[in-house]
C-alpha cells in the first residue's frame, strides 16, 4: 500500500530525486524490499539522516558519526543514508523527499530552517515515515525529539559570561552576538540570555547572524567597536564558538583583550583559546548522548516499540503540541573545569588541546 501511495505522489520524480540523495552525500543505501512503511520491524530497516551544515565541525565530527555507530550497534542489520544541506533549506527539502523516494523507513532531521519543515514531515506521516527532530525542533508532526534545554543554554551563557565580569557585573555594558533567526534554538539561547543579563546589565549593542556566519559575526562586532568605542563595552555574548571566533579576532585587531567573550558547542579551537586566554568560556552539550538518544529513538520507532523512558517530557512547536522529547542538560566550561568536562568525557584529549602552540598554556592550566 505504502508503495502504491509513494508511486502515485512522485511518480516520475523517482529517479531525480534519488539523484539528488546521491549528489548530496549518501552514505550506505536502502532497498525498498527491506522497508516496512512504519510497522514494527525486529530485523534491519533503512534510516535517513539530515544535518544542516559542515562548517560548524560537531556534525561531520562528532553527530554523524555517534548516530550511525549507535544505529550500528543497535541495529546491525540496518543502514543509514545520509545528506549534509549546506545550511541551504532547498537542498534539505530536496534530500528529505529523496529520502522518502528512497524507502527510507524513519528519519533524522536537523533542520536548516525549522519553519520550513512542516509539509516534509507531513508528506512523511502521509507514508507511515516517522520523523525523529534532532537538536532543532523541526515544525510538522514530529515523533520525538531529542536536544539540549536551550533556554538553560543562554541562561548558562549569560550567568557565566556576569561571573567572568566579577564585581564589574552590576551595570555592565554588554554586546550580543545572536545566532541564526532560521534556527529556533537560536531564539531560545537569546531569551535565556536575555533573562539573566537583563537583571544586571545593559545590552549597549545586539545583531542577530544568519546562517552562524563567522565572518559576518567579525563585521558586526568591528561595526559595534566603531558605534561604541574601544571602551564602550564590558563583555561580549556570542551564540557560539564559530562566530567567537570572528568577534575575538575582531577585537584582537582592535587592540581590546580585557573583556570576556563566551561561545558555545566546546569546539577544539573555542577550547585552545579558552586555555591562551583569548575566549573565557564556552557551553558543552554532551554530543554523544544527544546522537545515540537520536539513533535509540529512531530504532524504537522503526520497531514500533514505545519511546517511554527515551522521551520522559514534553515540547511544543510553532505546529504541533506534546511532541514527546528529551532535553539534556549542559554545561559552561572554563580554563578551570576543562579537564573535568570535556577531557573526562573524552570529548577531546589533552593531546588534541595541548598542542604544541598551546603547550606553555596548557602548563599554566594544569593540563599537562
Amino acid at each position: 500500500m505504502r508503495q502504491l501511495l509513494r508511486n502515485a505522489a512522485v511518480g516520475a520524480m523517482t529517479i531525480a530525486l534519488a539523484a539528488t540523495l546521491a549528489a548530496c552525500g549518501e552514505a550506505g543505501g536502502g532497498d525498498e524490499d527491506d522497508t516496512n512503511g512504519g510497522e514494527p520491524n525486529e530485523g534491519g530497516g533503512t534510516i535517513g539522516l539530515l544535518l544542516p551544515e559542515d562548517a560548524t565541525t560537531r556534525y561531520e565530527s562528532f553527530d554523524r558519526p555517534f548516530i550511525e555507530a549507535k544505529i550500528e550497534e543497535l541495529c546491525g542489520d540496518c543502514e543509514v543514508q545520509y545528506a549534509n544541506a549546506g545550511e541551504d533549506t532547498n537542498t534539505q527539502g530536496q534530500q528529505f523527499e529523496a529520502m522518502l523516494t528512497a524507502g527510507v523507513d524513519v528519519i533524522i532531521l536537523d533542520p536548516v530552517d525549522a519553519s520550513a519543515t512542516s509539509s516534509w514531515v507531513e508528506n512523511a506521516a502521509a507514508e507511515g515515515v516517522p520523523v525523529v527532530a534532532y537538536d532543532r525542533l523541526a515544525e510538522g508532526p514530529i515523533d520525538a525529539y531529542v536536544s539540549y534545554d536551550n533556554v538553560r543554554v543562554g541562561e548558562l551563557q549569560g550567568e557565566t559570561l556576569l561571573s567572568a565580569l566579577g564585581d564589574e557585573a552590576e551595570g555592565a555594558r554588554v554586546v550580543m552576538i545572536n545566532g541564526s533567526p532560521t534556527d529556533p534554538n537560536a531564539a531560545m539561547f537569546k531569551d535565556g540570555a536575555h533573562s539573566v543579563l537583563h537583571e544586571t546589565a545593559e545590552v549597549v549593542f545586539e545583531q542577530d547572524i544568519t546562517g552562524w556566519d563567522s565572518a559576518i559575526a567579525n563585521e558586526e562586532m568591528n561595526a559595534a567597536i566603531e558605534s561604541l568605542g574601544d571602551d564602550g563595552f564590558d563583555g561580549v555574548y556570542v551564540a557560539n564558538d564559530g562566530m567567537a571566533a570572528g568577534v575575538i579576532t575582531a577585537l584582537s585587531s582592535a587592540g581590546i583583550t580585557d573583556v570576556p567573550v563566551g561561545g558555545q558547542d566546546a569546539e577544539l579551537a573555542a577550547l585552545q583559546r579558552i586555555v591562551a586566554g583569548q575566549q573565557t568560556f564556552t557551553i558543552y552539550k554532551a554530543l554523544r548522548e544527544e546522537a545515540e538518544t537520536a539513533a535509540e529513538m529512531a530504532i524504537r520507532l522503526l520497531r514500533g516499540d514505545a519511546l517511554n523512558d527515551l522521551a520522559p517530557e514534553t515540547v511544543d512547536s510553532a505546529t504541533d503540541q506534546g511532541v514527546p522529547a528529551r532535553l539534556l542538560t549542559p554545561v559552561a566550561v572554563t580554563v578551570d573545569n576543562i579537564a573535568d568536562t570535556v577531557i573526562a568525557d573524552e570529548f577531546y584529549t589533552v593531546d588534541d588541546i595541548c598542542t604544541d602552540d598551546y603547550a606553555e598554556a596548557c602548563a599554566a592550566a594544569g593540563l599537562t
